[in-house]
This record gives C-alpha cells, sequence and structure tokens, in this order.
C-alpha cells in the first residue's frame, strides 16, 4: 500500500510538472523607435494580438514603441545579442553588416512602388532575405516593411533637372546621397535632422528631402516650404527581423506560425503605410502644399553614375532588380 502511495504520488508530480511546462508563456519582446500607432509598429503589434490569439495566450508580443530599447543601431545590437526578439529596423544599421542589402541605398534602383513590391516579393527579395539569415548578423529575416518614397520639400517648385541647379538642399552624411544630388546639380547640405526647421526658416537650406509624413509630423510648412516634388528618388525598404538566438530554442511549430504572422504583418503594414501617406497628403494639401509630378527620367539619367559606382560589385544583383516586372 505504502509503495502505491508513492508511486501515485510520483505521477501527480509529474502531472503537475508536465502541466506546468503546458502552461508556460513566452512574452516576445518587440521594439520600433517610431510610436505605438505607427504603421510598422502597428503591424507587429497586430502581429502580437493574432500569436496571443492562436496559441490560446501562450506566446505574445510586448512592444516597446517610441526608441525605449534605444536608437536604431542599439536596438540591432541588442536583438544580435537576444535581448531584444523582434526588431523592425532600417537598412542604414543593417547595410553596415551585410553590404548586399545596400543596393536599396542607391538612387532611382526603383521605378515606383509597385516595382519596389515586385523585387521584394520575388527571387531578389527571397534571396536577400535569405542573405540576412545566413550571416553573421545574429538575426532571422521575418520580412520587409515599407517607409515609402523620398522626394523633394522645396519653397520653389522643382519640375525639372534644371530647377534643381544650385539648390541648397539638406542631407544625411551618407556618400551615396551627396553624390547623387551633386550628380543632379544640387549643393548638398549635411544637418542633423533636429537643425532642418530652423535651417529652413533662416534661409541656411532651400530644401530638404523625406516622405509625405515626415513634412506633416515635422511642420516644414511653417518653416517657408511650399512644393512636394514627387522625384521618388530613394525608395529605401526596411526589415523585420527575429533574435537568431531566442528563434533556436522554439519548436519548428512555433518557428512556422511566427514566419506565417509576420508575412501577415509585411501585408498589412503596406496597407497601414497606404493610408497613412494618403492623411499626411490630404493635411498638406489643405495647407496649401502643392504636389508636383516630375519628369523623372532626367534625374534617373544624371545619377547613372553614382549607381554605377556605388554597385559594381553587385552589378548581376542590380541587373535583376531592373528585370523586375
Amino acid at each position: 500500500m505504502k509503495n502505491r502511495n508513492v508511486i501515485s504520488g510520483i505521477i501527480s508530480l509529474a502531472l503537475l510538472m508536465a502541466s506546468s511546462v503546458s502552461m508556460a508563456k513566452t512574452v516576445f519582446i518587440a521594439s520600433d523607435v517610431h510610436p505605438a500607432d505607427y504603421p510598422t509598429t502597428a503591424a507587429v503589434i497586430h502581429m502580437g494580438d493574432k500569436l496571443s490569439a492562436q496559441t490560446d495566450g501562450r506566446l505574445s508580443i510586448k512592444m516597446f514603441p517610441s526608441g525605449q530599447m534605444g536608437d536604431e543601431g542599439a536596438t540591432l545590437e541588442k536583438a544580435r545579442a537576444g535581448a531584444i526578439d523582434i526588431l523592425r529596423v532600417s537598412m542604414a544599421p543593417v547595410g553596415g553588416i551585410l553590404p548586399e542589402v545596400s543596393v536599396f541605398n542607391m538612387p532611382f534602383v526603383f521605378r515606383d512602388m509597385d516595382h519596389l513590391h515586385h523585387v521584394l516579393d520575388g527571387d531578389v527579395g527571397t534571396q536577400l532575405g535569405q542573405k540576412i539569415t545566413d550571416s553573421n548578423l545574429g538575426l532571422i529575416f521575418l520580412g520587409w516593411m515599407d517607409a515609402g518614397s523620398i522626394s523633394l520639400i522645396t519653397k520653389k517648385p522643382v519640375k525639372t533637372l534644371a530647377d534643381l541647379k544650385g539648390v541648397k538642399i539638406r542631407l544625411q552624411n551618407n556618400p551615396i546621397g551627396l553624390d547623387a544630388f551633386k550628380a543632379m546639380g544640387a549643393n548638398p547640405v549635411v544637418l542633423a535632422v533636429g537643425d532642418v526647421f530652423a535651417s529652413l526658416q533662416t534661409g541656411v537650406i532651400d530644401a530638404a528631402e523625406n516622405n509625405e509624413p515626415t513634412f506633416d509630423t515635422e511642420n516644414y510648412v511653417v518653416a517657408g516650404t511650399q512644393y512636394f516634388d514627387r522625384t521618388e528618388h530613394f525608395m529605401i525598404p526596411e526589415v523585420l527581423v527575429f533574435s537568431k538566438k531566442k528563434w533556436a530554442k522554439l519548436s519548428s511549430d512555433d518557428q512556422a506560425l511566427i514566419a506565417k504572422l509576420a508575412k501577415e504583418a509585411q501585408a498589412e503594414e503596406r496597407v497601414l503605410w497606404a493610408q497613412y501617406v494618403e492623411k499626411s497628403t490630404n493635411k498638406l494639401q489643405q495647407q496649401g502644399v502643392q504636389f508636383i509630378d516630375v519628369d523623372k527620367q532626367p534625374f534617373v539619367d544624371a545619377t547613372a553614375p553614382v549607381r554605377e559606382k556605388y554597385s559594381q560589385q553587385f552589378s548581376s544583383l542590380m541587373q535583376a532588380i531592373q528585370n523586375t516586372r
């Protein structure tokens, strides 16, 4: 009788331990420098809602938006170390470690947003995503995120290449961008983003470059800009990644589920981004901003030497992008 009681106790303890394991919950830490309602951040938050619902709360995502975990360079290093599980990050810090993705930084590498999406959804996007996973970044590629297109924000309209000649335009300290605008005849001025508003007001610069939502949120209209010239000279996607250290600890089923939900988040973010741009555009138009559709071909031709200079080692990749329809 005593032995049976001991055995019964052992079985009960084993069942309790098994139950505890099955009830264990995992919360993945996610980070983004953007606020919670920004398209990239919102898409990952919704991904977490789906993950929790489809695992009965066993897996979930806790988002830390607005740069709470640090800037993009810091959060990338934290994700590589396993301190952050899910990260949306721009190309700049990734390109510093994996040069192949720098092809997306070239001026006019994409004809339009549809071309960009076809590239990302096709062989090129798949191959570059796999390179991220296979590299020494310590990250698993989950998907691409839209960040829109970059155009000119000016005080005077730019309709032709000649209109850009001598224009003092703010740029980041990026060799590709600086060379591109010199090739287009502009006068690039390197400034921190926090100095753009005052520099536009005081005439230190005549123009800036960015997307419609940034034009809106930075209130550049008040600083004297009245035109959004749709050159779309840069279209640089962003990436959604998972820490490889944490990924290795997941079951194959959980990995498959997260990968599936990440692709859904990628699709949702594109819709959210388009809505975000439309909302900003409408607001800017109400403030009197004129949107100019530029004949881009002369700008494309002028920057051809820049693409050739910076993409020589990736010429086959550049050709594959151009061949994508």
